[in-house]
């Protein structure tokens, strides 16, 4: 375990720092970074970004669909809309509308099992904030798994 915090990029966010469960080692290549239990990080990510009191952004919309396996026109098939439309919203090109990150949260909660039930979700949802998605968010690896890390 290291004391710096690991800034993961690599989930395709600019927002997510790890406080643990990584290992930082040097090779010949340069610094490799080793994540312990990448599905948990990735689930609690996805739990934290599907139940966020805000709007998605385009990379939380990509990051979310490309967890659920979907391609962008599958899911732009199940939201009513075309490839090019959801490739607009992941790259911050438009403004990702309130029926489909509804929508996405729910799907996501569904895949991952999430027992709610959906008028949960969306009761809990309609109460979004429109604010910025640019809140740095940072992650623990537990004895539970990966958490959002709450600051005192």
């Amino acid at each position: 375990m290291t004391s710096e915090l690991h800034h993961y990029r690599e989930c395709g966010m600019d927002n997510i720092f790890l406080l643990n469960g990584f290992t930082v080692r040097e090779t010949r290549h340069g610094r490799a970074v080793s994540i312990e239990d990448i599905d948990g990080l990735h689930r609690a990510i996805g739990t934290h970004l599907s139940k966020e009191k805000r709007t998605l952004t385009g990379a939380e919309l990509r990051f979310l669909r490309v967890e659920m396996g979907l391609s962008q026109k599958l899911l732009g098939m199940l939201l009513g809309k075309t490839a090019q439309t959801v490739a607009r919203w992941e790259k911050g090109q438009s403004r990702i509308d309130g029926t489909a990150d509804r929508v996405v949260r729910v799907l996501y909660a569904e895949q991952t099992g999430e027992n709610e039930k959906i008028m949960n979700v969306l009761q809990e949802l309609a109460a979004l904030d429109d604010i910025a998605g640019d809140d740095e968010f940072r992650f623990e690896d537990t004895d539970e798994g990966w958490r959002l890390h709450s600051a005192a």
